[in-house]
Order: structure tokens, then sequence, then C-alpha cells
């Protein structure tokens, strides 16, 4: 039986058929909306199986149709670290991870706890109701990349138009192309004064990196500069919203992180787990025939993994569908496996603390706006989140 996928989106929760194929089918035939079909990953085991082992390629995407949500097909650029397989991947991924580490995320800490209270005394100032989407949940992951990356303040509401562009599932592919051409375009521009005018930002060192190290390609650095710009904000400026919802309905657990703040990190992961963020994109390709549970994967076949649906697999997550905060270990995979686990993990997380903790802190009674039932959702794009979400205090 082949599925129609993706499956339904009511709000973050997950979709009944992801607990009915981990049991009965954890490995299935589904049929995107445009590609050939694939086979769809459900379990926790078998997802980790898929994301840990070289044979399925994500670099084999390159040049073939592969099931997806959109016309267009974003994921052909082989030049993009999330269509690399080692050694090639391992080389610029190493590169980048610099930034990235544990030690220099906390020393950006103080930073974003400036920028969170900053954002918390405007909307406090303007007064209630504030859309937490615009007045907080972007704001705050978008001014935290730009000043990493060193993009101008001036500059940030327009590149928020062409990531919410690369994401989108409705884009016609001129439109698509369009926003592609801008961005790339943008960061052409932003390179070369990094060339004539070096600054302490993330774009000189790569400009440095491919100049005088000869460590990547000229495509690379364009194409690397693109995804951290995008990814760096777009998936968190949407948790961010998510888990104030998310901690919104369930007044216990809120109740409880607000009489014991020392939770936070522990509830971050928790939430990251909980959530149901996405569905499953970025196929797989079998580079030999697998054994994959009761299934043989047979070469050149695509397979997808759905992470949110393994952060729920019962044979991992005692209760899954509670919200635990005391959950230990707790090893979610909301940021991935493998070796292409998210470079920017350790960012997104100390961000999505910093924004937790500061919401609940000043805004002690901070509370929906409107009726649950009234919020808008967005649509059009793979991941999920609010539109909007007018809240008060």
């Amino acid at each position: 039986m082949t599925r129609s996928y993706p499956f339904g989106r009511d709000r973050l929760n997950p979709d009944p058929q992801y607990a009915l194929l981990r049991r009965s089918e954890p490995v299935s035939r589904v049929q995107l909306p445009y590609g050939p079909p694939a086979w769809l990953v459900t379990s926790y085991e078998l997802t980790r199986e898929v994301l840990g082992d070289a044979r399925f390629s994500r670099a084999a995407v390159i040049g073939r149709d592969s099931p997806r949500e959109s016309p267009v097909d974003i994921g052909q650029l082989a030049e993009s670290i999330t269509n690399m397989d080692p050694p090639a991947h391992t080389r610029i991924r190493k590169l980048v991870s610099r930034a990235f580490t544990p030690r220099r995320v906390e020393e950006m800490r103080p930073r974003v706890q400036e920028i969170a209270s900053g954002l918390v005394d405007e909307m406090m100032a303007a007064g209630p109701p504030a859309d937490l989407v615009e007045s907080f949940s972007f704001s705050l992951p978008s001014i935290v990349i730009c000043e990493l990356l060193g993009v101008p303040e001036a500059d940030r509401q327009t590149f928020r138009g062409w990531a919410d562009a690369a994401i989108s599932t409705t884009k016609a592919p001129a439109e698509e192309q369009e926003s592609f051409l801008h961005l790339a375009g943008y960061l052409a521009g932003q390179f070369a004064q990094r060339r004539t005018d070096p600054q302490d930002d993330l774009l000189t060192w790569l400009v440095q990196a491919r100049d005088d190290g000869d460590q990547l390609s000229e495509t690379e650095l364009l194409v690397l500069g693109m995804a951290v710009l995008v990814a760096g904000y777009e998936t968190t400026a949407r948790q961010i919203a998510n888990m104030v919802y998310t901690l919104l309905m369930h007044p216990a657990r809120l109740a409880e992180l607000r009489s014991r703040p020392e939770l936070v990190p522990a509830a971050v992961e928790e939430l990251l787990r909980f959530i149901v963020f996405a569905s499953a994109i970025n196929p797989r390709i079998a580079t030999a025939d697998v054994q994959l549970g009761s299934v043989l994967v047979r070469e050149g076949e695509p397979v997808l993994c759905s992470r949110s649906s393994a952060n729920r697999d019962e044979s991992m997550f005692a209760r899954p569908d509670e919200l635990e905060f005391g959950r230990d270990p707790n090893p979610h995979m909301a940021f991935g496996y493998g070796p292409h686990f998210c470079l920017g993990a350790n960012l997104a997380r100390m961000e999505l603390q910093v924004s937790v903790g500061t919401l609940l802190s000043r805004m002690p009674e901070l509370r929906m706006a409107v009726p649950e039932e009234s919020l808008s959702w967005q649509t059009g794009i793979f991941l999920r989140g609010l539109a909007a979400f007018p809240i008060a205090w």
C-alpha cells in the first residue's frame, strides 16, 4: 500500500498514522506531491540506522527527480553542505563548526540575553496585545544570525522575505528562482565588501577560508553563506513561538517551569522532542540494496526519515505523548543524527533557552490574547508554526 504524504497537519500534533506505522509498518511506501515514491521510516531505531549509514547518500539526490512537497526542487545544489557525503561534507562541516562550538556559543549568551530583554522591553512599553511572532520570535534569531554573519541591520527584513521563499511549498518556480538569485546576489556583494574591508564576522572568516586557504570553492562559499543565513534563523524563530504556545497549552508544566526556572534547559530539550515541527524532508538514496527492518530497500530508491515520529516512539521514550521536563536521558532527534547533525544546534539551544527563560521571568502573567481556536497557523511552508501569536500579560 502506498500512502499519500505528507500526512495531515493539526497544529503541532502528530498525525495518528505515524503511531500506526511505528507499530505495524515502520518502513512504508509513500507518494509525495512531486517526484517518485519513497520509503518512509517512522521508528526511532530505523531512523537512526538510516541517518548513520553511509549507504544512504545525500549526494546521490543530485541530478535526479526527488520526492518533495514543492514543484521546485530546491535541493539540487551539489555545492550545498546538505547534499554532500564524506569526505567533502566533512571538510566543509569542520570549517564552519568552529563558529558554533559550545564555548563560542556561550560567549554569545550575554549578547543574546541583551537582545531578548530589549525586545521584551519594547513589547511592554507598547502594551498588550503584542504579536509574539513579529515582536519577538522572528526578531531575536534574525538579529543574532545577522550580527554573527555581519549583515547590516537595515537589510535584515529584506533577507527574511528571501528566507521565507526558500522553505515555501507553494511558490511558483519563477518566484523561487527570483528569490534565490536575489539572495545569492546580495551575499556575493557582501563577500566582495569583506575582501576589500575585512570585519570581525563570519562572512569575513568564510571569505578568508576561501581566499587564503582555498578550503572553499567560490560556489561553495556562496551556497554556504546562504545556508547559514536562512537555516540560522528560520527554524529557531518558529520554534520560539511554538514552545510558548505549547507551554500555554500545558498549564501544569508552565507552572512547574515558572516555579523552577532552573528546569529551562531540560524543558527546551523536551519541547524539541515533543513538538511535531515538520514532515520528513531531505531524502537519502540507497547506494546498494539494504535490508531495513523487514523491507529490502533497493539501490537507487529514496528514503525519508520522520524525526518527529521517531521522537514519539514508544520503544524509546516512556509515555512519549506526555510533556515531561524530568525526562533523562532524552536522546531526541530534533537536530538530526549522524554526519548531518545540525551544525547550529548549540546556537539554537542557547537562543531557545534565553527566549523561554526571559519571556517567563519578565511576563509572569503571559497568556494568549485571543481564543486558542482562532489562532492562525502557517500554511504553504515545510515547517509548522503560527502565522501570528497575539499575547497579553
